[in-house]
Order: structure tokens, then C-alpha cells, then sequence
């Protein structure tokens, strides 16, 4: 049975669906006006491992995935002027990088990408809603608020409380808003930025808003879970709750997610410390399944600490995976086996996601392919097959584990080609053949100081990329 952690309650709580026949969870996206970074990187691929298990658990045609693109705000506007293009122009671009990255890091496509320019009607209609009930506002020649102290439970889910918020924050003083908590919902447009018109005036919507009019537009006014990162729980997801249940008078979200932050050597990620590192960085140096494992190593709650080390000991592990598969049959299209190995995967999963237990698991199970396949291929063959089936709920192991041992990428990467490497091996296997085994030594090394791993046993010699 599925226990999820609520950020709104602060406990683990058992997943009830408010339908069984479509599950619904809203994730909040990428503002897109640069290439995606590693804490992205981190939502993106634990929200898609919730995905892949809601869907194994309801069936694909039962869930909906909603993950939101904002594809307007102060950022893009600043970044598209001093690019010298139209917002809409930076926004595209970003948009096929973004992709490109997710696509590399194995994440499934939501089920619907709503943009924020394509939902004005669905956004002015809220806020109108909302000035109509009382619960915002608008001075004369500014910009249109939201009325933090009209309700009542607001700091429930960060647990801040208003007062205490008020008298330490450090919020930009506005002297158009009656409380300095106040959110803004629609922005008056300066001369040259991009705007919508409204009973307001002409502009274009607040961050908060956005997600408010969106989320309920794909899902309904009330649904299952809403996630993002943890620096999104306070004041971005507080406010959605509260203008989202002051215009429609119901319950927002039943369950909150929040995934921890990334920190660089045990120190937090930041431009101004000069630890900050995109996505496409990150691909330059390793595999993307090695990205990928190296995140949902970490439970996706805890702080996720990168570093070189980090990623080669994911790459490590990986790699010891892949070669318990290596030489076995295990197609995906087996039937699903049940027995204590999957027990103790799904056990692990269905406590709050647990994919370090879950992972655990898969070594059980490689163990298992290593201790049959030397003497009974095909006993070990069940083992792999489970291995792939349970790999791919985490999005993991679904290469050809030839493809992936013999992957030449990144900063590692030897320089030789498979070919390459092939016919000094034969060069090596000529020389043993005719006892020059210092010659068949010279060769071992060459490749060893290239990254190439060579296996001697029963059937001939393999190699894999170290």
C-alpha cells in the first residue's frame, strides 16, 4: 500500500486517489530562459519515477501527468532584451533544450505542458474571481494583488506564520500593497513588454497565478498531488493554495511533494559561488543513465550532494548492473515475475518512493545473475529478466548492456573506436596464442590506460569502457 510523505501534514500518509481511474498530479516546470540546471535535472527525474510508479500501480491510461512551462516573466523579458529577441523566440529555443536534456535523462513526456501565454483567458478569469469575492485588489495605476490576510489558514504548508514573516522579511517594499506578503496576479505591462489586455489594464500574470489557473484548468479544482523543489514550498506554493481555494471554494491538493535541494561538495548550489552546473554540462562528463541512477540513489526527499566522486561511484554501480545482464537473455516483454525480490522492491517503493532501497534490490538480483550464468545461462536468465522489469520502473537499464559497457562519452571517453579496440584485442589474443606474452601484456596495458577493461574467461575475451 503506497504511503506517500505530505508536506502539508508532515507525515507519511497512505495514497487514497480521489479517483482510482485517473490518478492526477500536477508538477510545476521550468521557467524557460536558459538551459535546464542540476537541480531541474533533480525534479524532472523524481517526478518522473513517481509517474512511472503511479502508472504501474493504476495502469498508463489512469494517471495524468500535468508539468507546466512558464514561458513568461521578469527573467525572459530581461534575458530576451538583452539577446536582442522576442520573448517568444527565447522561450521556443529553451523549450527544444529542455527537451533535449529530459529526453537524454530517460523522462517521460507529461501527459499535457501547459504554457503560461496559452491560459490569459483561464488566468484573467481566476483573478476576477478573486476581486470579485474580496480577496484581491488594485490602487489606482498598479498592479493587482492578492489579499494575503483574507485567508486564514495561509503558512499552513511551509508552517510560516504571517506575523513572523512580516516583521523578518525582506520583502521588496511596494507601496501599492496593503500588506508587503501581498502577491502580485496580474503585472501592468511597461512600454516594450510583451502584453495581454485585461479589466486592468494591459500586462501579463504573476508567477503564482499561473500554476493556480493552470493546474485547475487540466485537472479540476481539486487533485491528487502537486510537486516541485523545496525552495518552491514557500512563497510559490503557499500562494497557489491560497488563491486557487479562494476562487473555487474547495480544496486545492490532497498530497504536497517537495524534493530536496542539490548541494556541490556538501555546499549549496549557487551562481555566486561558481558551483553551478547545467544539465548539458553534467553531459559532457557522464553517461545520462549515470546521471539518472545517481539521482534516485538519494531518496528524493533527502539533499542530493553532488560532486565528481558521487557520479563515479554511480557510474561504478551502474556498471556493475549492466554486467550482470551482459550475455543474457532477458526480454522486457517477459511475464512479470512475483517472488521475494520484487516484494522487497515494491515494499521499498511504496514506502515514499524509496528508490536507494529499491536499487538495493537490483544488486540482489544482479548477484543472482552473476551466481547462475557461469554454470546455467539459462537459470540466470529469469534473474536478468526481473532485473530489467524492476530497472524500469526507476528508468534504468533498458540499453543493451553491450551498448552501454562499450559507451565511449564524456571526459573519460578513450578516443578509440570499437573497432579499434576490437583488433588489438585480437593482436593481444595472436600474441598469447604464440606465448608472447609480454607483447599480449603491452597490449592489456595500452588499453587500460585508455579505459578499457578486458575480461578474460571460458568463452573469449570482453571489454567494457572503464
Amino acid at each position: 500500500m503506497l504511503q506517500i510523505y505530505n508536506s502539508l501534514t508532515r507525515q507519511k500518509e497512505i495514497f487514497t486517489p480521489i479517483d482510482e481511474n485517473n490518478v492526477r498530479m500536477y508538477v510545476c516546470g521550468m521557467t524557460v530562459y536558459d538551459f535546464c540546471h542540476v537541480g531541474h535535472a533533480r525534479a524532472m527525474v523524481a517526478f518522473d519515477v513517481v509517474y512511472r510508479y503511479l502508472r504501474k500501480i493504476y495502469g498508463a491510461g489512469h494517471v495524468t501527468y500535468v508539468r507546466n512551462i512558464t514561458d513568461i516573466d521578469d527573467k525572459i523579458i530581461r534575458r530576451a532584451q538583452e539577446n536582442n529577441e522576442e520573448p517568444g523566440a527565447l522561450t521556443e529555443r529553451f523549450i527544444e533544450e529542455m527537451y533535449r536534456d529530459a529526453d537524454a535523462l530517460g523522462v517521460l513526456r507529461p501527459d499535457h505542458e501547459p504554457r503560461a501565454t496559452q491560459h490569459i483567458d483561464e488566468i484573467i478569469a481566476m483573478i476576477k474571481v478573486l476581486m470579485k469575492r474580496g480577496l484581491a485588489y488594485q490602487k489606482p495605476g498598479s498592479d493587482v494583488f492578492y489579499d494575503v490576510s483574507k485567508f486564514e489558514t495561509y503558512g499552513d504548508l511551509s508552517g510560516k506564520k504571517p506575523d513572523e514573516l512580516r516583521a523578518g522579511a525582506r520583502v521588496e517594499v511596494d507601496e501599492n500593497k496593503d500588506d508587503p506578503l501581498d502577491r502580485v496576479l496580474w503585472k501592468l505591462a511597461k512600454s516594450g513588454e510583451p502584453a495581454w489586455d485585461s479589466p486592468w489594464g494591459p500586462g501579463r500574470p504573476g508567477w503564482d497565478i499561473e500554476c493556480s489557473a493552470m493546474s485547475t484548468q487540466c485537472l479540476g479544482n481539486h487533485f491528487d498531488i502537486h510537486g516541485g523543489g523545496l525552495d518552491l514550498q514557500f512563497p510559490h506554493h503557499e500562494n497557489e493554495i491560497a488563491q486557487s481555494e479562494g476562487a473555487t471554494g474547495e480544496k486545492f491538493v490532497n498530497v504536497w511533494m517537495h524534493n530536496g535541494h542539490v548541494r556541490v561538495d556538501d555546499e549549496k548550489m549557487s551562481k555566486s559561488l561558481g558551483n553551478f552546473f547545467t544539465i548539458r554540462e553534467v553531459l559532457g562528463k557522464y553517461d545520462p543513465e549515470v546521471i539518472r541512477y545517481f539521482i534516485v540513489n538519494s531518496h528524493y526527499r533527502s539533499p542530493l550532494n553532488y560532486s565528481d566522486q558521487h557520479l563515479e561511484n554511480a557510474k561504478s554501480g551502474l556498471t556493475t548492473l549492466y554486467t550482470a545482464l551482459r550475455g543474457l537473455m532477458c526480454g522486457s516483454e517477459a511475464e512479470e515475475i512475483k517472488n521475494e525480490f520484487s516484494g522487497r522492491f515494491y515494499e521499498a517503493m511504496d514506502d515514499d518512493f524509496n528508490t536507494p532501497k529499491a536499487i538495493a534490490v537490483l544488486f540482489e538480483l544482479a548477484r543472482e545473475c552473476n551466481k547462475h550464468k557461469s554454470s546455467d545461462p539459462l537459470s540466470a536468465a529469469p534473474y536478468a529478466a526481473q532485473l530489467k522489469q524492476l530497472g524500469a520502473l526507476l528508468g534504468l537499464l533498458q540499453r543493451d548492456p553491450e551498448a552501454f559497457l562499450k559507451s565511449d562519452t564524456g571526459e573519460s571517453a578513450s578516443g578509440l573506436t570499437a573497432i579499434q579496440i576490437e583488433s588489438l584485442i585480437d593482436r593481444r589474443n595472436a600474441a598469447r596464442r604464440g606465448k608472447h606474452f609480454v607483447e599480449a601484456d603491452r597490449i592489456r596495458d595500452e588499453l587500460a590506460s585508455k579505459g578499457v577493461v578486458l575480461e578474460d574467461g571460458a568463452g573469449g575475451t570482453t571489454w567494457r569502457r572503464e
